[in-house]
Parts: C-alpha cells; structure tokens; sequence
C-alpha cells in the first residue's frame, strides 16, 4: 500500500458487517472500518490491504449514529476481545440474527418455517473459560495480560475485564503484578481460565522449571485470591495442580433442569456462558422432542453436555467424539450421574466412511455440536442414520446453512426453526441452533 493512504480518511458508512464492521465506498475500493456503524460519518484510517476491499482502524466519529453507545470497557476498540460494546445487546442480537438469515437464505437456500426468540442470558461478566495472552514489555514497565489487539499483534494493555467471570475480571493487574516477581516472567506465554461453580482454575503455562521462589509466588497468589493454579510445562497431559495441595473435588458445573452434574478438566472445553448453556441445553431438548422409548445419537459430544440431560428422558444414549479424553470424561460423568443408558465412544466425525458400525443402527433423533467446519459428512450420511428429528447446534452461521441446504434439499427433510444463541455478547460470534423433521 502506498504511503499515502496510510493518511486519515473521512467517509460515510453505508452499512455494517455482522462483527461490527463499518463499510465505506471510497474511490470505488470497499473499505471496512471497525467499530462505525451505519449512516455514521468517521475518520480512519487504513491498516490492510486486499484484493477486493481495505481494512482501517477508525480514528473518530465525526456524526454518531442514534445507534451508538458508550462502550462499558476502557480499552473497547483496541482489545480484540469484544467488537459490539459500542451498539446496544438488542441491536447486537439483530445483527446476528440478520447473519444468520442471510447464510440460510444465501449458502444453503433455505427458510425456516419460524424464526425461534434469541436464546439470552448474562451479558456482562459471563465468560468462564478464556486464554489470556502474557508477555514482560519492558518498555511499558510492566507484565501484559489479556486478549491480543484488534490490529496489531501484541497484548493490550489492559487492567480489567468485563466479560470474564469473577473472580477472573478483577484478576489482570494481580496477575501482571504476580507473573513480574517471577524468575521465569520471561517465559510464561498464557495464562488459561476456568470458572466452575465450585472452584476458579488457573493454568499457567511454563516453558522453563520454576525456582522454589516462583512456587512459592504461585502458591501465595492461590491462597490470597482463592483459586487454584496448575502448571503446565508441555502438552495436555503435562497438567499438574501446584496448589492447593491434596485431594481436591472435580472442577464441575451443573444443568439443574435435569438434575446432572458435570465434571471436567481446566483445559476442557466447556460452553463459556454458564446461564446460556443451561437455557441452550433445555430448548435443545425441547425441539428434539425425545420420548422415553427413543434412542438417541449425540455426535460431537464433548463430555456430555447434552448426552447425559437426554439420558433421563430416552431409553439410550449413544455420544461420539474424536478425542478419546473427553470421551473418558464423558463416560466417566456417566457414572457419576448414575446414568446407565448413556454410552460413549471415539471416532473421527469428519472422516466416517459410513461402515461404522454405530451407523448401521436405528436411530430415533439425532443431536449435532460441531466445531465451526460444521458436520459435513455426519449430513453426507444422513441416510443411513435416518432419524425422525435433528437438532443442530451451530458455532458458525455459513457451516450450519450449509449442512442445513443437503439435508433441506437433498435429504428430504424440512427447516421447522431456528434462531441465535446469544453465547457472546459483545462479540461477533453467531452462535444458533436449528431443528429439522421429516
């Protein structure tokens, strides 16, 4: 890019990305400025170039739109975390499920019969599970941590979180302060987060041994803020408590509605909004409508989010997931919950061939939770399983509209609902959830 367009710019923007992006036509080039919102006239200032569009930072709102708000945290605009704090929840919610629309009509060529009401819950303070990034800048003076910039590569500097779950949000300076004592302050890249509802984990990731003088540090932080704190040296399985020392209970979270209690590892993954996800949980089972002679296929199953709440209304459960740890957690949370009609089992769900042998039997419903590359060949073989009712919970708006046209189009089925799942406000995360019948 010339040196020249690196100079501010003003413009009127004409519409908005779903991630908050404003979209200026300048000079016939598409220029997408972050943060500005429609009708609004600004001053940015360009960042990237692309083939088809620019990418700019924006500098100020010269006329704001009657849409804008102020954004409750101080380094919105700069921390990546978040891109919407600037619009209202609701306009947030119509923004994605707008999104959400445009996909299924567009990629997958579908309607709904109806439009499902957002699912909603806490919107500040929600998140339970988070990566923190860490770094020792000298020329600040201090530790960084938190989430990367929204242009740049490096850590914002901040000193508290909105989003993040107590007692995490008020934890950043504490854990700058901390990690700046170390020895070992130089190598300690990230700083993972888990919030259950009985205890708050925190996973330190060391490259180099720390000295007795830096466990100490680990374990008086512990003691001071109430936490726990695992180290991890390597890979997943190099997990270890530091402290508190002993037997400690489970990390565990709770759907209530169906009397299940869930059990996991700091590095687990596990929905980030606790109220959503029990909401999430609930309307899920609700569309797919199971009765108490059904059996049940769970496919991307984690470690029994949904497996385990349908087991009490089904006569048999059956969850697949591709990796063979969750897979020991789900059926070890099986077990606790005294749940005898659920089973797991390992398999790679973007690579089944269609011998498996678990797709030779019947199957009443079918629950699906993919990752955001969706469940392309679970729908390529949808035939063979062949159940009366589906329900899909999405993590990305274009995989799911896509998997929803094979199985509208080809596959015979009809579109009965869908809607967003507000998992991430303030974010650009279109999270939703469809039903399908014959």
């Amino acid at each position: 890019m010339a040196r020249g367009r690196r100079q501010p710019e003003t413009a009127t923007i004409t519409s908005v990305t779903h991630d908050g992006r404003g979209i200026a036509d300048t000079s016939g080039k598409k220029v997408f400025v972050a943060g500005a919102l429609s009708g609004e006239e600004v001053q940015f200032v360009r960042r990237k170039s692309r083939r088809k569009f620019d990418e700019a930072e924006l500098l100020e709102v010269i006329t704001a739109s009657r849409e804008r708000i102020d954004p409750r945290c101080a380094v919105f605009g700069r921390c990546g975390g978040c891109v919407l704090q600037h619009v209202s929840v609701e306009q947030q919610r119509s923004i994605k499920s707008g999104t959400l629309r445009d996909n299924l009509e567009r990629i997958g060529r579908v309607e709904p019969a109806r439009w499902l009401e957002p699912l909603v819950g806490p919107e500040w303070n929600y998140r339970r599970r988070a990566r923190l990034a860490v770094k020792d800048v000298s020329a600040k003076g201090r530790v960084l941590v938190g989430f990367r910039e929204r242009h740049a590569p490096y850590i914002t500097d901040m000193h508290r979180c909105e989003v993040l779950a107590p007692p995490v949000d008020d934890l950043i300076d504490p854990l700058s302060e901390l990690i700046g004592r170390l020895s070992i302050s130089a190598r300690l890249p990230q700083v993972e987060v888990a919030v259950a509802d009985n205890a708050t984990a925190l996973v330190f990731r060391v490259l180099d041994p720390p000295t007795a003088g830096d466990l100490d540090e680990f374990r008086g932080f512990a003691d001071e803020h109430g936490v726990r704190v695992y180290l991890q040296p390597g890979g997943l399985d190099s997990l270890e408590l530091l402290h508190p020392g002993g037997e400690q209970e489970p990390l565990y979270y709770t759907l209530p509605d169906f009397d299940v209690r869930i059990e996991f590892e700091p590095v687990d993954f596990v929905q980030v909004n606790a109220g959503i996800n029990r909401a999430m949980v609930g309307k899920a089972l609700e569309l797919l409508e199971p009765a108490a002679q059904h059996r049940v296929l769970d496919l991307f199953c984690g470690i029994g989010n949904f497996s385990l709440p349908l087991a009490r209304h089904c006569s048999e459960v059956l969850g697949v997931e591709g990796e063979a740890t969750l897979v020991r957690r789900a059926t070890d949370n099986a077990a606790v919950n005294a749940l005898e009609n659920a089973a797991f089992r390992k398999a790679d769900l973007a690579a089944i061939d269609g011998t498996e042998s678990w797709l030779q039997e019947p199957w009443d419903r079918l629950l699906l939770d993919p990752a955001r590359s969706g469940a392309a060949e679970v729908v390529n073989h949808i035939g063979r399983i062949d159940p009366a009712r589906i329900v899909y919970v999405s993590c990305h708006p274009g995989t799911l509209a896509r998997d929803a046209g094979v199985l509208v189009n080809e596959a015979g089925y009809t579109l009965e609902a869908a809607g967003i799942i507000d998992m991430f406000p303030h974010t650009a995360h279109v999270e939703s959830i469809a039903v399908f019948g014959k």
